[in-house]
């Protein structure tokens, strides 16, 4: 799947890099719905030629029984005008559902082209988050998550309508009015002139408007996008609010940010319904004006306008039928002005979604099998840049069966360190050597398959206790792993025990039990090298010797263990320690 990236340009330009890869079915759709419309003048010069035989022989009052002369419309002609007509209609109606199915589909393949591109950012981005300390970096994870959850269910199929609409309405546009002026300037120059001084009116009302319908949808974007970061928030936080029974102020935040969105949705509606008022009221005008001079013309009334002795009944059918659709391609456009600006609205919120600092990810992310050599680290001269600042790293030369704290201030790199070690981040200087091979992405899956990650932040697969202990399915049997871990009561208490769901966040689980569980699920995996990020953090004593004596069983049976730690307690068990000093960050 290609993903699209524009972080610098215009609104304008990232809508266009949107929808390049099916710039050519959109074209073919727009093209096929314009030929769906130039039908309509045939039709109109069948009808208008049918009603002016039939009316010349009602006038002339005769008959082919009383005269012998055949009258101008016969049965056959009207049949043939009529199945004629008909054709035409069937025609014109299959071009239209053949354009709509192509644009309807080409507008799908952008649509899930862009949400592949907004979830691709989102993995990259959920790693680069949870990399940062305490539950900052987890408000901050959950309000990314919130946005992008926004971008992909709410603002995303904006594109849709945009461009289903737009870009046949504005084919049209370009097209349609210049033929029908055309087809109208040979018979009539004053219903030309009325088309040509009427029409313009349109598209200069949309101009006038088209900034403020802008602003609207811009304003209805960021109030979505609110919204849905206020509802991850008061989610992950609703065991607090349930604790400080905060539920009466919970409820009321959400009535405040509901009533915005709502303020803020009728204003586009607002803007959307006057200005095709407006809009309508142009073209009626228009229409009238064309039908008011047709009308006169035909009585008598007035005799200019047309080139020879005066406007006929079927030229006067004519024009008139073909006045209304002289106004309804700028009607439509008028009516997808505002789907483009909410689609340029999107644009400026991918832009700036695009332009944040996302690490790239080594690797497919695929099952691989594991690299053969040692599991060997070697550091040389590593330096990433990360939420605008560059850390360097010092080197390392860790032996397997290493056992490293890996301590610091807090936001010193100890977290991006196990990142880059795990290849979730990519190095801008310097070599990473693991397995004997260097850490690139053709060896990046390989070296994970040799890997087990205890993370800060505790997250479950929806699946049960026993799939997410052993995720590749080894078919081990965990007790040895939970024993090890001090997790075998954990499991026994949950109803059901291994076949129990957790849910992502571990529900009914504490920290210290679900990073238990985390630290046997390395046990079983057999990891050569483990990587745990602040495994004691925010646990009790008791609890915290628990997790530390499970990483250390693993390490004694051979693993690699390194761990990002503020605990002086684990510091001092693990026997070996990098600080990483504050002057690494620049």
């Amino acid at each position: 799947m290609t993903i699209a990236t524009a972080p610098s340009g215009s609104a304008e330009a990232r809508l266009r890099l949107a929808q390049a890869p099916q710039a050519r079915a959109l074209r073919a759709g727009a093209m096929l719905g314009l030929c769906a419309a130039l039908i309509w003048p045939l039709q109109a010069a069948l009808v208008a030629w049918v009603l002016a035989g039939l009316a010349t022989d009602v006038v002339a009052g005769q008959s082919f029984a009383a005269t012998g002369v055949a009258p101008a419309m016969t049965l056959a002609a009207v049949l043939g005008a009529g199945l004629g007509f008909a054709v035409l209609g069937a025609l014109q109606a299959a071009l239209e559902s053949l354009a709509a199915g192509r644009l309807f589909t080409a507008a799908d393949q952008v649509l899930a082209t862009e949400r592949g591109a907004v979830l691709a950012r989102a993995a990259r981005r959920g790693v680069h988050a949870s990399q940062g300390p305490g539950s900052g970096a987890e408000s901050a994870a959950a309000a990314t998550s919130a946005a992008e959850a926004a971008l992909v269910v709410q603002k995303l199929p904006f594109l849709v309508p945009a461009l289903t609409r737009y870009g046949p309405a504005r084919w049209r546009v370009m097209v349609m009015p210049a033929v029908i002026v055309m087809l109208v300037l040979p018979v009539s120059w004053v219903v030309a002139l009325i088309l040509l001084i009427a029409g313009p009116l349109i598209p200069l009302f949309m101009a006038l408007v088209g900034m403020a319908a802008k602003e609207a949808s811009q304003r209805q974007m960021v109030e979505i996008g609110d919204m849905n970061s206020l509802l991850i928030d008061r989610l992950s936080a609703l065991t607090d609010i349930r604790l400080m029974d905060a539920g009466a102020r919970t409820l009321s935040d959400f009535a405040a940010r509901a009533e915005a969105l709502r303020v803020r949705t009728m204003a586009v509606l607002r803007i959307a319904f006057l200005s095709s008022a407006v809009l309508e009221l142009f073209a009626a005008l228009g229409v009238a004006m064309v039908a008011v001079y047709v009308g006169f013309s035909l009585l008598g009334t007035l005799r200019f306008g047309a080139w020879g002795s005066g406007l006929s009944l079927g030229e006067g059918v004519f024009v008139l039928m073909l006045a209304p659709e002289f106004f309804r391609p700028l009607r439509d456009l008028a009516a997808a002005w505002h789907d483009r600006a909410a689609a340029l609205a999107l644009a400026e919120d991918l832009r700036a979604a695009e332009a944040e600092d996302v690490p790239q990810v080594l690797g497919l992310g695929a099952l691989a099998p594991r690299l053969p050599g040692p599991p060997r680290i070697v550091l040389r001269a590593v330096s990433v840049t990360v939420s605008g600042r560059r850390i360097a790293f010092p080197d390392l030369d860790l032996a397997p069966g290493t056992r490293l704290a890996v301590t610091g201030p807090s936001g010193v790199g100890k977290s991006t360190l196990l990142a880059l070690l795990a290849g979730q981040i990519r190095a801008e200087t310097g070599t990473i050597e693991v397995a004997g091979v260097a850490l690139d992405e053709a060896s990046a899956d390989g070296w994970r398959a040799a890997l087990a990650l205890v993370p800060q932040a505790v997250h479950f697969a929806d699946r049960a206790v026993a799939e997410v202990l052993d995720p590749r399915g080894l078919g081990e049997d965990p007790a040895r792993a939970l024993a090890a871990a001090g997790a075998r009561d954990v499991v026994a208490r949950l109803p059901g025990g291994l076949a129990a769901r957790l849910g992502e966040t571990g529900a009914g689980l504490s920290g210290g039990e679900a990073r238990r569980l985390l630290v046997a699920r390395a046990l079983l995996s057999g990891a050569a090298v483990i990587l745990a990020d602040e495994p004691t953090a925010d646990l009790d004593p008791e609890t915290a010797d628990a997790v530390t004596e499970g990483l250390l069983s693993a390490a004694r049976a051979g693993a690699t263990l390194i761990v990002a730690t503020h605990d002086s307690r684990l510091v001092a068990a693990l026997g070996r320690e990098l600080r990483l000093p504050p002057e690494a960050v620049v």
